[in-house]
C-alpha cells in the first residue's frame, strides 16, 4: 500500500508543476483582493463616500486616519493583484498583501481568521517560492532565488 501511494503521489507531483501551483495562488489571491478593491470605487479608481464612511466606522484604524486609510487599501488592492497577475514583482505584492491580511486581522475582523488563513495559504508560497516559472520574474532574471534552490515543490521533496 504504501508503495502504491508513494508512486501515485510522485506520478501527481510529475503532472502539477510548482510553477502551476504558483500561478493558481497568484491568480486566486489577486483576484480576492482586486474584486475587494472594485467594491470601493467608481469608474477606474474614485473612491466611493461609502467607502469612506466603512473607514471611520468598521474598518477604523488606530494611528491612521481615515482617509489615508481608504485611498492606501483602495489603491493597494488594485495595484498589487496586477503585479501577482503579471507575477513581476510577485513577493513583493504577496508581502504587501499579506501585511493588509495581518492588518484586517488584528484590527478590523479578528474572528475572521479562517478566512485571513485561507488568504495567507495562497500568499505565504508565493513569498518563499517567488512568482515560478510561469511569471515575469522569471523571465526577466528579477527573482535572487533562480538557480539557488529547488523551484518545484516535489523535486523539494525528492531532493532530501
Amino acid at each position: 500500500m504504501i508503495a502504491l501511494y508513494s508512486r501515485i503521489a510522485a506520478r501527481i507531483d510529475r503532472l502539477i508543476p510548482g510553477a502551476f501551483l504558483l500561478l493558481t495562488a497568484r491568480f486566486g489571491a489577486a483576484a480576492i483582493f482586486f474584486l475587494s478593491g472594485r467594491t470601493k470605487v467608481d469608474g477606474v479608481l474614485h473612491i466611493k463616500d461609502a467607502t469612506y464612511t466603512l473607514f471611520q466606522t468598521d474598518y477604523k484604524l488606530p494611528f491612521v486616519p481615515p482617509v489615508i486609510a481608504a485611498h492606501a487599501a483602495t489603491y493597494s488592492e488594485h495595484f498589487f493583484p496586477i503585479l501577482l497577475v503579471l507575477g513581476l514583482f510577485s513577493r513583493v505584492g504577496a508581502l504587501a498583501l499579506l501585511g493588509m491580511t495581518c492588518v484586517i486581522e488584528i484590527f478590523v475582523y479578528p474572528d475572521a481568521w479562517p478566512t485571513h488563513l485561507s488568504w495567507a495559504g495562497l500568499l505565504l508560497p508565493i513569498i518563499a517560492r517567488g512568482g515560478g516559472a510561469w511569471s515575469l520574474d522569471n523571465l526577466l532574471g528579477l527573482d535572487p532565488a533562480k538557480g539557488q534552490a529547488p523551484r518545484d515543490y516535489a523535486q523539494a521533496t525528492l531532493a532530501h
